[in-house]
Protein backbone atom coordinates (compact mmCIF):
# COMPACT_ATOMS: atom_id res chain seq x y z
CA UNK A 1 0.00 0.00 0.00
CA UNK A 2 2.70 2.76 0.65
CA UNK A 3 4.80 2.11 -2.34
CA UNK A 4 1.11 2.49 -4.43
CA UNK A 5 0.08 5.72 -2.35
CA UNK A 6 4.12 7.20 -3.15
CA UNK A 7 3.37 6.61 -7.03
CA UNK A 8 0.00 7.85 -6.53
CA UNK A 9 1.63 10.96 -4.69
CA UNK A 10 3.76 11.40 -7.67
CA UNK A 11 1.74 10.59 -10.10
CA UNK A 12 -1.06 13.14 -9.35
CA UNK A 13 0.65 15.93 -6.98
CA UNK A 14 4.06 16.38 -7.46
CA UNK A 15 4.61 15.97 -11.47
CA UNK A 16 1.90 18.05 -12.29
CA UNK A 17 3.02 21.08 -9.89
CA UNK A 18 6.67 20.75 -11.33
CA UNK A 19 6.20 19.73 -14.83
CA UNK A 20 3.19 22.20 -15.45
CA UNK A 21 3.08 24.82 -12.90
CA UNK A 22 6.92 25.70 -12.83
CA UNK A 23 7.93 24.17 -15.96
CA UNK A 24 10.69 22.28 -14.86
CA UNK A 25 13.74 21.73 -17.75
CA UNK A 26 16.73 19.10 -17.08
CA UNK A 27 19.91 19.69 -18.89
CA UNK A 28 21.65 16.31 -19.51
CA UNK A 29 19.17 13.87 -17.66
CA UNK A 30 21.26 10.90 -19.34
CA UNK A 31 23.64 11.52 -16.75
CA UNK A 32 21.55 10.41 -13.78
CA UNK A 33 22.42 7.37 -12.15
CA UNK A 34 19.82 4.93 -13.22
CA UNK A 35 21.08 1.62 -11.07
CA UNK A 36 22.18 1.52 -7.55
CA UNK A 37 24.19 1.60 -5.09
CA UNK A 38 24.54 5.55 -6.40
CA UNK A 39 24.44 8.88 -4.92
CA UNK A 40 23.16 12.27 -6.00
CA UNK A 41 24.18 15.56 -4.77
CA UNK A 42 22.85 19.12 -5.15
CA UNK A 43 22.12 22.15 -3.31
CA UNK A 44 19.61 22.82 -1.02
CA UNK A 45 17.14 25.78 -1.23
CA UNK A 46 13.61 24.45 -1.31
CA UNK A 47 11.37 21.64 -0.17
CA UNK A 48 10.88 21.03 -3.86
CA UNK A 49 14.46 19.88 -4.19
CA UNK A 50 13.98 16.61 -2.93
CA UNK A 51 10.61 16.15 -4.87
CA UNK A 52 12.13 17.66 -8.19
CA UNK A 53 14.77 15.15 -7.77
CA UNK A 54 12.42 12.05 -7.77
CA UNK A 55 10.19 12.93 -9.96
CA UNK A 56 13.12 13.11 -12.35
CA UNK A 57 12.85 9.26 -12.99
CA UNK A 58 10.35 6.81 -13.51
CA UNK A 59 7.49 5.70 -11.20
CA UNK A 60 8.62 2.31 -11.06
CA UNK A 61 11.93 3.82 -9.65
CA UNK A 62 10.48 5.89 -6.74
CA UNK A 63 11.44 3.36 -4.14
CA UNK A 64 15.09 2.91 -4.76
CA UNK A 65 15.33 6.87 -4.61
CA UNK A 66 16.34 7.42 -0.95
CA UNK A 67 16.92 10.74 0.03
CA UNK A 68 18.77 11.34 3.32
CA UNK A 69 17.35 14.19 5.68
CA UNK A 70 17.47 15.46 9.15
CA UNK A 71 15.43 13.33 11.93
CA UNK A 72 14.56 16.27 14.06
CA UNK A 73 12.92 18.02 11.53
CA UNK A 74 11.10 15.17 9.52
CA UNK A 75 10.67 12.41 12.23
CA UNK A 76 9.08 15.93 14.89
CA UNK A 77 5.02 14.78 14.57
CA UNK A 78 3.21 11.84 13.44
CA UNK A 79 2.15 13.68 10.11
CA UNK A 80 5.58 14.58 9.29
CA UNK A 81 6.98 11.23 9.62
CA UNK A 82 3.83 10.01 8.00
CA UNK A 83 5.03 12.47 5.11
CA UNK A 84 8.72 11.96 4.85
CA UNK A 85 8.87 7.91 5.07
CA UNK A 86 5.68 6.75 3.83
CA UNK A 87 5.45 9.19 0.64
CA UNK A 88 8.87 10.43 0.21
CA UNK A 89 10.80 7.13 1.97
CA UNK A 90 13.27 9.25 3.11
CA UNK A 91 16.49 7.77 5.41
CA UNK A 92 16.92 9.89 8.86
CA UNK A 93 19.80 11.13 9.85
CA UNK A 94 20.64 12.35 13.53
CA UNK A 95 22.36 15.93 12.97
CA UNK A 96 22.43 16.80 16.81
CA UNK A 97 25.92 16.58 17.77
CA UNK A 98 26.75 14.03 20.78
CA UNK A 99 23.61 12.59 20.62
CA UNK A 100 24.83 8.74 20.47
CA UNK A 101 28.38 8.85 21.48
CA UNK A 102 30.65 6.65 18.66
CA UNK A 103 27.22 5.90 16.69
CA UNK A 104 27.71 6.17 13.20
CA UNK A 105 25.11 9.20 11.49
CA UNK A 106 25.87 7.70 8.11
CA UNK A 107 24.76 3.72 8.78
CA UNK A 108 21.29 3.87 7.47
CA UNK A 109 22.89 5.58 4.17
CA UNK A 110 25.73 2.92 3.89
CA UNK A 111 23.36 0.20 4.61
CA UNK A 112 21.03 1.62 1.44
CA UNK A 113 23.93 1.70 -0.85
CA UNK A 114 24.75 -1.97 -0.14
CA UNK A 115 21.30 -2.55 -0.90
CA UNK A 116 21.77 -1.27 -4.51
CA UNK A 117 19.62 2.09 -3.81
CA UNK A 118 20.21 6.06 -5.11
CA UNK A 119 20.65 8.17 -2.41
CA UNK A 120 19.56 11.72 -2.89
CA UNK A 121 22.19 13.86 -0.33
CA UNK A 122 21.98 17.63 -0.14
CA UNK A 123 25.87 18.63 1.44
CA UNK A 124 24.86 21.86 2.61
CA UNK A 125 22.53 19.93 5.34
CA UNK A 126 19.54 22.55 5.24
CA UNK A 127 18.32 24.83 3.51
CA UNK A 128 20.06 28.36 2.88
CA UNK A 129 18.77 31.36 1.24
CA UNK A 130 17.22 31.36 -1.85
CA UNK A 131 19.55 30.77 -4.92
CA UNK A 132 23.02 31.31 -2.65
CA UNK A 133 24.78 27.95 -1.52
CA UNK A 134 26.34 27.32 1.81
CA UNK A 135 29.50 25.49 2.34
CA UNK A 136 29.56 21.86 1.78
CA UNK A 137 29.81 19.80 5.38
CA UNK A 138 32.03 16.75 5.53
CA UNK A 139 29.19 14.04 5.37
CA UNK A 140 29.19 13.17 1.26
CA UNK A 141 33.07 12.86 1.97
CA UNK A 142 32.85 10.43 4.92
CA UNK A 143 29.95 8.52 2.61
CA UNK A 144 32.53 8.49 0.00
CA UNK A 145 35.38 6.91 1.60
CA UNK A 146 32.77 4.79 3.12
CA UNK A 147 31.86 2.88 -0.36
CA UNK A 148 34.79 4.36 -2.65
CA UNK A 149 33.42 2.44 -5.47
CA UNK A 150 30.05 4.08 -5.24
CA UNK A 151 29.62 7.03 -8.16
CA UNK A 152 28.33 10.33 -6.86
CA UNK A 153 26.35 12.36 -9.30
CA UNK A 154 26.18 16.21 -8.73
CA UNK A 155 23.20 18.29 -9.56
CA UNK A 156 22.54 22.40 -9.72
CA UNK A 157 18.89 23.12 -9.51
CA UNK A 158 17.90 26.61 -10.30
CA UNK A 159 14.75 28.17 -9.60
CA UNK A 160 13.67 26.27 -6.90
CA UNK A 161 15.01 28.60 -4.13
CA UNK A 162 12.36 31.41 -5.33
CA UNK A 163 9.47 28.77 -6.38
CA UNK A 164 9.29 28.11 -2.72
CA UNK A 165 11.63 29.57 -0.58
CA UNK A 166 12.77 28.24 2.79
CA UNK A 167 9.92 29.41 5.44
CA UNK A 168 7.08 30.10 2.80
CA UNK A 169 4.07 27.75 2.22
CA UNK A 170 3.21 29.78 -1.35
CA UNK A 171 4.20 28.81 -4.31
CA UNK A 172 5.27 31.02 -6.61
CA UNK A 173 5.01 30.10 -10.85
CA UNK A 174 9.10 30.52 -11.36
CA UNK A 175 10.84 28.35 -14.36
CA UNK A 176 12.96 25.72 -12.77
CA UNK A 177 15.90 24.29 -14.54
CA UNK A 178 18.23 21.11 -13.48
CA UNK A 179 22.09 20.49 -14.60
CA UNK A 180 23.59 17.15 -14.29
CA UNK A 181 27.07 16.40 -14.14
CA UNK A 182 29.53 13.55 -14.83
CA UNK A 183 29.70 11.58 -11.73
CA UNK A 184 32.82 12.01 -9.09
CA UNK A 185 34.53 9.17 -7.49
CA UNK A 186 36.61 9.10 -4.12
CA UNK A 187 39.74 10.94 -4.38
CA UNK A 188 41.19 9.57 -0.98
CA UNK A 189 41.15 12.95 0.40
CA UNK A 190 38.09 14.55 3.02
CA UNK A 191 38.68 17.93 2.41
CA UNK A 192 39.73 17.60 -1.41
CA UNK A 193 36.88 15.72 -1.86
CA UNK A 194 34.55 18.13 -0.38
CA UNK A 195 36.67 20.50 -2.53
CA UNK A 196 35.86 18.68 -5.30
CA UNK A 197 31.77 17.93 -4.78
CA UNK A 198 31.07 21.69 -4.81
CA UNK A 199 33.61 22.88 -7.26
CA UNK A 200 31.36 20.26 -9.33
CA UNK A 201 28.37 21.94 -8.79
CA UNK A 202 29.51 25.23 -8.61
CA UNK A 203 30.97 24.57 -12.40
CA UNK A 204 27.20 23.66 -13.53
CA UNK A 205 25.95 26.71 -11.82
CA UNK A 206 28.38 28.67 -13.83
CA UNK A 207 27.24 27.06 -16.75
CA UNK A 208 23.23 28.03 -15.83
CA UNK A 209 24.48 31.91 -15.85
CA UNK A 210 22.58 32.65 -13.27
CA UNK A 211 23.62 36.29 -12.06
CA UNK A 212 22.29 36.47 -9.01
CA UNK A 213 23.60 33.03 -7.68
CA UNK A 214 26.79 32.73 -5.28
Amino acid sequence: MTRLLQILFFALVVRPVLMVVLGVHVRRRELLPREGPAVIIANHNSHLDTLTLMALYPLRDLHRLRPVAAMDYFLRNRFMRWLAEDLIGIIPVNRVKGAKEGANPLAGAEAALDRGQILILFPEGSRGEAERMAQFRKGIAHLAKARPDVPVTPVFMHGLGKALPKGSFTLVPFNCDVFVGPPLRWSGDIDGFVEAARGAVEALAAEAHVPDWE
